[in-house]
């Protein structure tokens, strides 16, 4: 009976110890902490909320940059990238892009300048660590339409303004004002080339944008430029040369001179040095003027066409430069048929007062000018330069086994037609080394020819090309 009654007391027990051991065992684990500073969703995956634009941007921690602003305008060119330029079939840039050459890269320009433009956009978080910054920001697609048809409202009718000016200007033969007026309307809508812009002038509905773009090509093409002479044989030392070149302008509808055209010059084969920009006279002409030959080639061009950069108007944008590159543009080719300078060479190059056998000077100066293209003569006569050369060392201190030596000389360059010296450079005490006098009288003159390729070289021949 003990037995029995034990048992029965020992039931309540384990009845009663589980339900506490569990507690227990429950206080004694550590409680798990939420991080304190939780990633946000959108860093791992990017939302679209629907009716918005979203950007997110990324920045680097560092003490040097404004990384708050780094990262905002990443957030800002991710947000613009979602903005599409579609291209219509009706548009001036359709019919100026025949081969999609242009359709890219003014989808580019168009988002690159809208990044810095973009406006009422919100921020909509923000994250970082010790190392990195990120932002979120989005934009309306509402009223971000609504913007940019109140902008484009304002730019057609400033642009329709310029073209009724232009217009005005043009039947005057105003030809110079009416293509700013045109340039300044082109402007003022270039971020809408993409699109099909309709207005009605008088009682004409037109495309605006294709209108505008369509009447500068027609004045550009009422040009006419030409060249005289269109050949010229020249040789490279320019103040060799009597010969002029003279460009000259008229508009083919008026039969008149186009004073005060804007004109630009520049080497298309070859190289050298020519006035960039011009303004024809009242005679509609305008005098080229070449200052320097620098490429050895025997035949070279330049060309000189309208300055439409200095027509337009000093208020230049990267897309009008882009579109500027379509229009064909009156232009006129000159042809140089180059000859190359004469060289007649004497050289008197000694050591200790006796003629030496290397002739390291003279020989530098011969290769230098034949890689330059000049030509060597052996007939006094024939020659367009003389270059003199003269040199001599002289013995110096013995230190120890180390004879010294002092190396100096002239070289000078004289036209032969003008009768005078245009090109002198002294070589003053140029010290050379050797074993013995004989060797560093050769140190001396290997020296001097480091200094002359170092120093005197270019100085020389921009000189004698002038």
């Amino acid at each position: 009976m003990w037995y029995y009654d034990n048992a029965i007391d020992k039931t309540p027990s384990v009845k009663y110890f589980l339900p506490v051991a569990l507690l227990f065992l429950a206080g004694c684990s550590q409680k798990v902490q939420p991080p304190e500073n939780p990633k946000p969703g959108w860093l791992s995956a990017k939302p679209f909320p629907a009716g918005y634009y979203t950007g997110i941007g990324h920045s680097a921690k560092d003490a040097n940059t404004n990384y708050i602003q780094i990262a905002k305008k990443s957030a800002l060119e991710d947000l613009v990238s979602e903005i599409k330029v579609t291209v219509s079939s009706t548009s001036v840039l359709s019919q100026i892009d025949v081969d999609k050459q242009f359709h890219d890269r003014y989808e580019q320009i168009i988002q690159t300048e809208a990044a810095d433009e973009i406006e009422e956009f919100e921020l909509v978080d923000a994250w970082e660590d010790d190392n990195n910054y990120w932002v979120y920001y989005r934009l309306s697609k509402e009223r971000y339409r609504e913007i940019k048809e109140e902008q484009k409202r304002n730019a057609v009718l400033l642009a329709t303004d310029y073209y009724k000016k232009a217009i005005d200007a043009d039947e005057k033969g105003e030809r110079i004002q009416a293509a700013s007026f045109y340039f300044q309307a082109f402007r003022s809508v270039e971020k809408y080339l993409a699109e099909p812009i309709r207005v009605t002038i008088g009682d004409r509905e037109l495309l605006l944008t294709n209108e505008i773009y369509a009447s500068i090509q027609s004045m550009l093409d009422k040009i006419v430029l030409t060249v005289d002479p269109s050949q010229i044989q020249l040789n490279r030392r320019m103040n060799e040369n009597e010969q002029t070149v003279i460009a000259k302008a008229g508009y083919r509808d008026l039969n008149q001179a186009a004073k005060d055209l804007p004109l630009t010059a520049a080497f298309e084969k070859g190289e050298g040095i020519v006035f960039p920009q011009y303004k024809t006279n009242d005679e509609g002409e305008a005098k080229i003027f070449l200052t320097k030959i620098g490429s050895r080639e025997l035949e070279q061009t330049v060309g000189v066409k309208v300055d439409i950069e200095t027509l337009a108007g000093s208020s230049q944008s990267s897309i009008f430069s882009f579109i500027a590159r379509s229009l064909n543009v009156p232009y006129a080719q000159v042809v140089l048929k180059v000859q190359r300078p004469v060289v007649y060479l004497t050289a008197e190059e000694k050591s200790f007062g006796s003629q030496n056998n290397y002739a390291l000077i003279s020989n530098k100066l011969k290769n230098f000018l034949a890689k330059s293209g000049f030509e060597f003569t052996e007939d006094r006569q024939t020659a367009d330069l003389l270059i003199d050369v003269r040199s001599n060392t002289e013995r110096g201190s013995i230190s120890g086994s180390i004879y010294i030596t002092y190396l100096s000389g002239v070289i000078r360059v004289s036209s032969v037609k003008a009768g005078n010296e245009i090109y002198a450079t002294t070589l003053d005490r140029i010290k050379g080394y050797g074993l013995d006098y004989d060797r560093s009288s050769i140190d001396a003159y290997n020296k001097t020819v480091e200094t002359l390729e170092k120093d005197r070289m270019d100085e020389l021949l921009d000189t004698v090309l002038q």
